[in-house]
Protein backbone atom coordinates (compact mmCIF):
# COMPACT_ATOMS: atom_id res chain seq x y z
CA UNK A 1 0.00 0.00 0.00
CA UNK A 2 1.40 3.55 -0.81
CA UNK A 3 1.58 5.71 1.59
CA UNK A 4 1.25 9.58 1.55
CA UNK A 5 4.55 11.67 2.48
CA UNK A 6 4.39 12.96 5.71
CA UNK A 7 6.71 15.48 7.44
CA UNK A 8 9.07 14.17 10.17
CA UNK A 9 7.37 14.83 13.99
CA UNK A 10 10.52 17.20 15.03
CA UNK A 11 8.84 17.54 18.96
CA UNK A 12 10.50 14.71 20.13
CA UNK A 13 13.82 15.57 18.58
CA UNK A 14 13.29 19.22 20.06
CA UNK A 15 12.82 17.91 23.22
CA UNK A 16 15.85 16.03 22.97
CA UNK A 17 18.44 18.89 21.69
CA UNK A 18 16.62 20.91 24.73
CA UNK A 19 17.91 18.44 27.15
CA UNK A 20 21.39 17.63 25.73
CA UNK A 21 21.68 21.67 25.66
CA UNK A 22 20.45 21.76 29.68
CA UNK A 23 22.48 18.33 30.79
CA UNK A 24 25.97 18.55 28.86
CA UNK A 25 26.63 15.16 30.86
CA UNK A 26 23.67 13.58 30.54
CA UNK A 27 23.63 9.50 28.76
CA UNK A 28 20.10 8.96 26.83
CA UNK A 29 18.54 5.58 27.57
CA UNK A 30 15.72 6.00 25.47
CA UNK A 31 15.80 6.59 22.03
CA UNK A 32 15.10 4.29 19.49
CA UNK A 33 11.07 4.55 19.63
CA UNK A 34 11.97 8.38 17.91
CA UNK A 35 13.61 6.09 15.06
CA UNK A 36 9.81 5.66 13.56
CA UNK A 37 8.16 4.46 10.53
CA UNK A 38 7.01 8.00 9.33
CA UNK A 39 10.74 9.05 9.78
CA UNK A 40 11.96 6.48 7.65
CA UNK A 41 9.49 7.10 4.92
CA UNK A 42 10.69 10.34 4.78
CA UNK A 43 13.93 10.06 4.32
CA UNK A 44 13.37 7.14 1.76
CA UNK A 45 11.93 9.93 -0.26
CA UNK A 46 14.80 12.05 0.13
CA UNK A 47 17.42 9.50 -1.63
CA UNK A 48 17.28 10.54 -5.53
CA UNK A 49 15.31 8.53 -7.31
CA UNK A 50 18.47 7.41 -9.42
CA UNK A 51 20.52 6.16 -6.42
CA UNK A 52 22.46 3.09 -7.27
CA UNK A 53 20.64 0.40 -5.47
CA UNK A 54 23.06 -2.26 -3.03
CA UNK A 55 23.46 -5.45 -2.90
CA UNK A 56 20.09 -6.37 -2.96
CA UNK A 57 19.55 -5.07 -5.96
CA UNK A 58 16.22 -2.85 -4.78
CA UNK A 59 16.06 0.55 -6.34
CA UNK A 60 14.19 3.30 -4.59
CA UNK A 61 11.11 3.22 -6.29
CA UNK A 62 11.01 -0.35 -5.14
CA UNK A 63 11.72 0.31 -1.74
CA UNK A 64 8.60 2.89 -1.95
CA UNK A 65 6.48 0.72 -3.63
CA UNK A 66 7.13 -1.98 -1.11
CA UNK A 67 7.47 -0.05 1.86
CA UNK A 68 4.91 -1.18 3.96
CA UNK A 69 6.57 -5.21 3.62
CA UNK A 70 9.61 -4.40 4.71
CA UNK A 71 9.67 -1.16 7.55
CA UNK A 72 7.84 -3.40 10.42
CA UNK A 73 10.13 -6.22 10.06
CA UNK A 74 13.02 -4.10 10.14
CA UNK A 75 12.07 -1.48 12.67
CA UNK A 76 11.14 -4.55 15.13
CA UNK A 77 14.50 -6.23 14.85
CA UNK A 78 16.40 -2.58 15.55
CA UNK A 79 14.06 -2.35 19.13
CA UNK A 80 15.21 -6.94 19.11
CA UNK A 81 18.90 -5.50 18.71
CA UNK A 82 18.83 -8.06 16.15
CA UNK A 83 18.96 -5.72 13.10
CA UNK A 84 21.35 -7.34 10.32
CA UNK A 85 23.25 -4.50 8.63
CA UNK A 86 23.57 -5.84 4.87
CA UNK A 87 27.20 -5.53 3.46
CA UNK A 88 28.28 -2.49 1.22
CA UNK A 89 28.52 -2.94 -2.29
CA UNK A 90 31.86 -1.54 -3.13
CA UNK A 91 32.20 -0.36 -6.79
CA UNK A 92 35.25 1.69 -8.11
CA UNK A 93 34.30 4.81 -9.74
CA UNK A 94 37.80 6.32 -12.80
CA UNK A 95 39.38 9.64 -11.19
CA UNK A 96 39.32 11.99 -14.11
CA UNK A 97 42.45 12.20 -16.12
CA UNK A 98 44.07 8.89 -14.05
CA UNK A 99 44.03 5.64 -14.96
CA UNK A 100 43.85 4.62 -11.30
CA UNK A 101 40.08 3.74 -10.06
CA UNK A 102 38.72 5.41 -6.29
CA UNK A 103 36.22 2.69 -4.50
CA UNK A 104 32.95 3.83 -3.42
CA UNK A 105 30.40 2.07 -1.34
CA UNK A 106 26.79 1.51 -2.00
CA UNK A 107 24.76 0.80 0.86
CA UNK A 108 20.77 -0.77 0.37
CA UNK A 109 18.22 1.79 0.07
CA UNK A 110 16.21 1.01 2.93
CA UNK A 111 19.28 0.72 4.80
CA UNK A 112 20.09 3.99 3.99
CA UNK A 113 17.10 5.26 4.77
CA UNK A 114 17.40 3.72 8.33
CA UNK A 115 20.79 5.34 8.74
CA UNK A 116 19.61 8.85 7.97
CA UNK A 117 16.58 7.97 10.45
CA UNK A 118 19.18 7.48 13.19
CA UNK A 119 21.64 10.24 12.51
CA UNK A 120 18.76 13.05 12.64
CA UNK A 121 17.94 10.92 16.10
CA UNK A 122 21.38 11.03 17.09
CA UNK A 123 22.48 15.18 15.67
CA UNK A 124 19.51 16.12 18.15
CA UNK A 125 22.15 15.31 20.81
CA UNK A 126 25.41 15.93 19.05
CA UNK A 127 24.12 19.09 17.78
CA UNK A 128 24.19 20.85 21.17
CA UNK A 129 28.11 19.46 21.99
CA UNK A 130 29.66 20.16 18.45
CA UNK A 131 31.92 23.44 18.64
CA UNK A 132 31.76 26.56 16.30
CA UNK A 133 35.00 25.48 14.56
CA UNK A 134 33.23 22.12 13.73
CA UNK A 135 31.59 22.07 9.53
CA UNK A 136 30.61 19.86 7.35
CA UNK A 137 27.59 17.18 7.80
CA UNK A 138 25.74 19.64 9.74
CA UNK A 139 22.61 21.46 9.57
CA UNK A 140 23.72 25.05 7.45
CA UNK A 141 27.20 24.74 8.33
CA UNK A 142 28.44 24.27 4.65
CA UNK A 143 31.78 24.31 2.58
CA UNK A 144 31.11 27.75 2.07
CA UNK A 145 30.64 29.07 6.08
CA UNK A 146 34.46 26.66 6.56
CA UNK A 147 36.02 29.19 3.64
CA UNK A 148 34.49 31.80 4.96
CA UNK A 149 35.35 31.56 8.70
CA UNK A 150 39.05 30.46 7.54
CA UNK A 151 38.92 33.77 5.68
CA UNK A 152 37.76 36.19 8.24
CA UNK A 153 40.42 34.33 10.92
CA UNK A 154 43.26 34.90 8.86
CA UNK A 155 41.76 38.54 7.30
CA UNK A 156 40.80 39.97 11.35
CA UNK A 157 43.14 37.81 13.69
CA UNK A 158 46.15 37.52 15.03
CA UNK A 159 47.27 35.02 12.65
CA UNK A 160 50.56 34.67 10.91
CA UNK A 161 51.08 30.53 10.45
CA UNK A 162 48.77 27.90 9.27
CA UNK A 163 49.35 24.25 9.51
CA UNK A 164 47.34 22.50 6.42
CA UNK A 165 46.85 18.97 7.58
CA UNK A 166 45.39 16.16 5.55
CA UNK A 167 43.87 12.64 7.49
CA UNK A 168 45.78 9.59 5.87
CA UNK A 169 42.55 7.05 4.95
CA UNK A 170 40.46 8.78 7.56
CA UNK A 171 36.97 6.99 6.68
CA UNK A 172 39.17 3.76 6.68
CA UNK A 173 41.34 3.81 9.82
CA UNK A 174 39.62 5.45 12.73
CA UNK A 175 39.14 3.13 15.70
CA UNK A 176 35.77 1.58 15.96
CA UNK A 177 36.36 0.53 19.99
CA UNK A 178 37.11 4.17 20.48
CA UNK A 179 34.18 5.29 18.40
CA UNK A 180 32.18 3.18 20.32
CA UNK A 181 33.38 4.58 23.46
CA UNK A 182 32.82 7.98 22.42
CA UNK A 183 29.25 7.65 21.36
CA UNK A 184 28.81 5.82 25.06
CA UNK A 185 29.43 9.20 26.69
CA UNK A 186 25.73 10.57 25.48
CA UNK A 187 23.80 7.45 24.38
CA UNK A 188 22.98 4.56 26.88
CA UNK A 189 20.25 3.20 24.87
CA UNK A 190 21.54 -0.74 24.15
CA UNK A 191 19.55 -0.49 21.08
CA UNK A 192 20.93 2.22 19.39
CA UNK A 193 24.45 1.01 20.40
CA UNK A 194 23.74 -2.43 18.83
CA UNK A 195 22.68 -0.72 15.85
CA UNK A 196 26.05 1.04 15.53
CA UNK A 197 28.04 -1.77 16.14
CA UNK A 198 25.60 -3.70 13.93
CA UNK A 199 26.73 -1.17 10.85
CA UNK A 200 30.48 -0.62 11.80
CA UNK A 201 30.95 -4.37 11.02
CA UNK A 202 28.62 -5.21 8.44
CA UNK A 203 31.57 -5.15 5.97
CA UNK A 204 32.08 -4.88 2.14
CA UNK A 205 30.84 -6.58 -0.34
CA UNK A 206 33.89 -7.03 -3.58
CA UNK A 207 34.12 -9.47 -6.27
CA UNK A 208 31.25 -11.74 -4.44
CA UNK A 209 33.15 -11.92 -1.29
CA UNK A 210 32.20 -10.23 2.22
CA UNK A 211 35.06 -8.39 3.66
CA UNK A 212 35.18 -7.94 7.68
CA UNK A 213 35.02 -4.33 8.74
CA UNK A 214 37.33 -4.42 11.67
CA UNK A 215 38.45 -0.53 11.62
CA UNK A 216 36.54 2.11 10.10
CA UNK A 217 33.02 3.93 9.48
CA UNK A 218 30.49 1.92 7.02
CA UNK A 219 30.81 3.43 3.52
CA UNK A 220 28.66 5.27 1.76
CA UNK A 221 25.77 6.08 4.27
CA UNK A 222 24.66 9.26 6.02
CA UNK A 223 25.94 7.59 9.37
CA UNK A 224 29.34 7.26 8.71
CA UNK A 225 29.68 10.94 8.39
CA UNK A 226 28.12 11.67 11.77
CA UNK A 227 29.93 8.79 13.99
CA UNK A 228 33.36 10.85 11.89
CA UNK A 229 32.01 14.21 13.52
CA UNK A 230 32.15 12.35 17.06
CA UNK A 231 35.45 10.76 16.45
CA UNK A 232 37.09 14.15 15.75
CA UNK A 233 35.31 16.06 18.11
CA UNK A 234 36.59 14.32 20.91
CA UNK A 235 40.11 13.44 19.31
CA UNK A 236 40.44 16.86 17.99
CA UNK A 237 38.23 19.67 18.76
CA UNK A 238 37.59 19.56 22.00
CA UNK A 239 41.46 18.90 22.54
CA UNK A 240 42.55 21.59 20.77
CA UNK A 241 40.09 24.02 22.45
CA UNK A 242 40.25 22.98 26.21
CA UNK A 243 43.95 21.35 26.19
CA UNK A 244 46.41 22.57 23.95
CA UNK A 245 45.46 26.47 23.62
CA UNK A 246 45.56 26.89 27.13
CA UNK A 247 49.19 26.48 26.65
CA UNK A 248 50.19 28.62 24.08
CA UNK A 249 52.02 31.88 23.94
CA UNK A 250 49.46 33.28 21.17
CA UNK A 251 46.03 33.00 19.66
CA UNK A 252 45.51 29.76 17.50
CA UNK A 253 42.45 28.51 15.71
CA UNK A 254 41.07 25.44 13.96
CA UNK A 255 38.73 24.83 11.20
CA UNK A 256 37.76 21.42 10.39
CA UNK A 257 35.33 19.89 7.54
CA UNK A 258 34.68 16.47 8.43
CA UNK A 259 38.22 15.24 8.15
CA UNK A 260 39.67 18.74 6.57
CA UNK A 261 41.05 20.83 9.02
CA UNK A 262 43.63 24.02 9.42
CA UNK A 263 45.44 25.44 12.55
CA UNK A 264 45.73 28.81 12.47
CA UNK A 265 48.75 30.58 14.91
CA UNK A 266 50.28 34.01 15.70
CA UNK A 267 53.46 32.11 16.90
CA UNK A 268 55.77 30.03 14.37
CA UNK A 269 56.84 27.90 17.76
CA UNK A 270 53.58 27.26 18.76
CA UNK A 271 52.53 25.77 15.43
CA UNK A 272 55.85 23.98 15.46
CA UNK A 273 54.78 22.56 18.94
CA UNK A 274 51.11 22.04 18.50
CA UNK A 275 52.32 20.07 15.25
CA UNK A 276 54.62 17.86 16.84
CA UNK A 277 52.09 16.74 19.53
CA UNK A 278 49.44 16.47 17.10
CA UNK A 279 50.89 13.51 15.29
CA UNK A 280 51.68 11.40 18.77
CA UNK A 281 47.58 12.65 19.26
CA UNK A 282 45.73 11.10 16.05
CA UNK A 283 48.59 8.39 16.47
CA UNK A 284 46.60 7.16 20.27
CA UNK A 285 43.42 6.86 17.82
CA UNK A 286 44.57 5.23 14.85
CA UNK A 287 45.12 8.11 12.89
CA UNK A 288 48.15 9.56 11.06
CA UNK A 289 48.81 12.73 8.90
CA UNK A 290 49.58 12.26 4.90
CA UNK A 291 53.11 13.47 4.95
CA UNK A 292 53.23 15.03 1.51
CA UNK A 293 49.68 16.83 1.81
CA UNK A 294 50.72 18.18 5.30
CA UNK A 295 52.79 21.65 5.51
CA UNK A 296 52.98 24.24 7.92
CA UNK A 297 53.04 27.56 5.81
CA UNK A 298 53.76 31.40 6.93
CA UNK A 299 50.22 32.89 5.84
CA UNK A 300 49.15 36.20 6.55
CA UNK A 301 49.46 39.97 6.93
CA UNK A 302 52.89 39.70 7.25
CA UNK A 303 53.92 36.93 5.11
CA UNK A 304 54.33 39.01 2.38
CA UNK A 305 57.03 41.18 4.66
CA UNK A 306 58.81 38.36 5.31
CA UNK A 307 59.17 36.16 1.97
CA UNK A 308 61.47 38.19 0.60
CA UNK A 309 63.85 37.70 3.54
CA UNK A 310 63.13 33.65 3.11
CA UNK A 311 64.64 33.98 -0.70
CA UNK A 312 60.84 33.92 -2.05
CA UNK A 313 58.91 36.32 -4.28
CA UNK A 314 55.89 35.97 -2.89
CA UNK A 315 54.11 33.94 0.27
CA UNK A 316 52.87 30.18 -0.28
CA UNK A 317 49.76 29.35 -0.47
CA UNK A 318 47.44 27.07 1.44
CA UNK A 319 44.59 24.82 0.02
CA UNK A 320 41.58 24.11 1.88
CA UNK A 321 37.89 22.45 0.63
CA UNK A 322 39.08 22.66 -3.72
CA UNK A 323 40.08 26.48 -3.14
CA UNK A 324 43.94 28.17 -2.72
CA UNK A 325 44.21 31.11 -0.74
CA UNK A 326 46.92 33.44 -1.32
CA UNK A 327 48.23 36.52 0.65
CA UNK A 328 47.31 38.83 -1.43
CA UNK A 329 46.08 42.97 -1.64
CA UNK A 330 42.83 45.13 -2.08
CA UNK A 331 42.74 48.52 -4.16
CA UNK A 332 43.38 50.84 -0.81
CA UNK A 333 47.05 48.45 -0.50
CA UNK A 334 45.64 46.78 2.61
CA UNK A 335 46.66 42.82 3.08
CA UNK A 336 43.58 40.67 1.73
CA UNK A 337 43.18 36.28 1.45
CA UNK A 338 42.42 35.60 -2.07
CA UNK A 339 40.71 32.58 -2.79
CA UNK A 340 40.65 30.96 -6.59
CA UNK A 341 40.24 27.24 -7.62
CA UNK A 342 42.67 24.82 -6.80
CA UNK A 343 44.22 23.51 -9.69
CA UNK A 344 43.66 19.67 -9.56
CA UNK A 345 39.54 20.83 -9.19
CA UNK A 346 39.82 22.83 -11.75
CA UNK A 347 41.12 20.32 -14.02
CA UNK A 348 39.03 17.84 -12.91
CA UNK A 349 36.17 19.97 -13.31
CA UNK A 350 37.15 20.39 -17.18
CA UNK A 351 37.62 16.84 -17.29
CA UNK A 352 34.53 15.64 -16.22
CA UNK A 353 32.49 18.89 -18.53
CA UNK A 354 34.39 17.07 -21.33
CA UNK A 355 33.29 13.74 -20.56
CA UNK A 356 29.52 14.60 -20.31
CA UNK A 357 30.06 16.26 -24.27
CA UNK A 358 31.96 13.25 -25.42
CA UNK A 359 28.62 11.16 -24.19
CA UNK A 360 25.91 13.00 -25.01
CA UNK A 361 27.39 14.99 -28.47
CA UNK A 362 24.64 12.77 -30.34
CA UNK A 363 21.52 14.04 -28.77
CA UNK A 364 19.57 16.91 -29.81
CA UNK A 365 21.36 20.35 -29.05
CA UNK A 366 18.43 22.05 -26.48
CA UNK A 367 19.09 18.08 -24.24
CA UNK A 368 23.11 19.12 -24.63
CA UNK A 369 22.46 22.95 -23.25
CA UNK A 370 20.31 22.10 -20.54
CA UNK A 371 22.97 19.06 -19.13
CA UNK A 372 25.49 21.47 -19.44
CA UNK A 373 23.94 24.30 -17.69
CA UNK A 374 23.06 22.48 -15.25
CA UNK A 375 26.31 21.51 -14.45
CA UNK A 376 27.76 24.87 -14.86
CA UNK A 377 25.22 26.00 -12.36
CA UNK A 378 26.48 23.84 -10.18
CA UNK A 379 30.28 24.87 -10.93
CA UNK A 380 29.25 28.32 -10.16
CA UNK A 381 27.59 28.52 -7.39
CA UNK A 382 30.20 26.23 -5.44
CA UNK A 383 33.29 28.17 -6.93
CA UNK A 384 31.94 31.12 -7.71
CA UNK A 385 33.12 33.46 -4.33
CA UNK A 386 34.37 37.02 -4.31
CA UNK A 387 37.70 37.12 -6.58
CA UNK A 388 37.34 33.72 -8.38
CA UNK A 389 35.84 35.13 -11.62
CA UNK A 390 38.58 34.06 -13.54
CA UNK A 391 38.60 30.41 -12.69
CA UNK A 392 35.05 30.75 -13.83
CA UNK A 393 35.27 32.11 -17.02
CA UNK A 394 38.28 29.81 -17.81
CA UNK A 395 35.87 26.78 -16.96
CA UNK A 396 33.16 28.83 -19.63
CA UNK A 397 35.24 29.57 -22.42
CA UNK A 398 37.01 25.38 -22.70
CA UNK A 399 33.16 24.47 -22.43
CA UNK A 400 32.35 26.88 -25.33
CA UNK A 401 35.71 25.56 -27.45
CA UNK A 402 35.42 21.30 -26.50
CA UNK A 403 31.57 21.97 -27.02
CA UNK A 404 31.95 22.95 -30.40
CA UNK A 405 34.92 20.27 -31.21
CA UNK A 406 31.77 17.81 -30.04
CA UNK A 407 29.73 19.22 -32.52
CA UNK A 408 31.40 19.47 -35.34
CA UNK A 409 32.42 15.74 -35.08
CA UNK A 410 28.71 14.46 -35.20
CA UNK A 411 28.82 14.25 -38.86
CA UNK A 412 31.72 14.25 -41.33
CA UNK A 413 30.54 17.47 -43.20
CA UNK A 414 32.85 18.95 -41.52
CA UNK A 415 33.56 22.18 -39.03
CA UNK A 416 30.70 23.95 -37.25
CA UNK A 417 32.37 27.59 -37.79
CA UNK A 418 32.41 30.02 -34.97
CA UNK A 419 29.81 31.82 -36.50
CA UNK A 420 27.69 28.53 -36.77
CA UNK A 421 28.95 28.15 -33.23
CA UNK A 422 27.05 31.68 -31.94
CA UNK A 423 24.14 30.94 -33.91
CA UNK A 424 23.72 27.96 -31.83
CA UNK A 425 24.59 29.97 -28.80
CA UNK A 426 22.27 32.38 -29.62
CA UNK A 427 19.49 29.96 -29.77
CA UNK A 428 20.63 27.75 -26.72
CA UNK A 429 22.62 30.07 -24.83
CA UNK A 430 24.91 28.12 -22.45
CA UNK A 431 25.00 29.66 -18.67
CA UNK A 432 27.66 32.57 -18.08
CA UNK A 433 29.65 33.14 -15.31
CA UNK A 434 28.23 34.41 -11.83
CA UNK A 435 30.18 35.26 -8.38
CA UNK A 436 27.45 33.70 -6.06
CA UNK A 437 28.81 35.40 -2.64
CA UNK A 438 30.37 38.29 -2.53
CA UNK A 439 33.38 39.67 0.12
CA UNK A 440 30.41 41.43 2.01
CA UNK A 441 28.49 37.84 2.02
CA UNK A 442 31.74 35.92 2.76
CA UNK A 443 31.67 38.11 5.90
CA UNK A 444 28.32 37.99 7.15
CA UNK A 445 28.15 33.82 6.96
CA UNK A 446 31.92 33.28 9.02
CA UNK A 447 30.89 31.83 12.06
CA UNK A 448 33.06 33.64 14.65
Amino acid sequence: MQREEQPVMTTGLERIAAKARGEPNLRFTSLAHHITQERVWTNLNQIPKRSAPGIDGQTVEAALSNFNDWVEPMLESVHNQGYQAPPVRRVYIPKPGKAEKRPLGVPCINDRALQRSTSQVLSAIYEQDFLPCSFGGRPELSAHKALATLHEIISGRKVGWVLEADLKNFFGSLDQGWLLRFVEHRVGDPRILSLIKRWLKAGVLEDGEIQASETGTPQGGSISVLLSNIYLHYVLDLWFERVVKQRLKGEAYLVRYIDDFVLCFQYREDALRVQEVLRKRLAKFGLTLEPNKTKLVEFGRFAHKHASKRGRNRPETIYFLGFTLYCTRNLKGNFKVGMRTEKSRFQRSLLNLRDLMQRMRHLPIREQVENLNRVLRGNYAYYGIAGNIRALQRTYRAVERYWRKMLSSRSRKGNVTWESFGQIKEAFPLLRPRIAISYKELQSIAVL
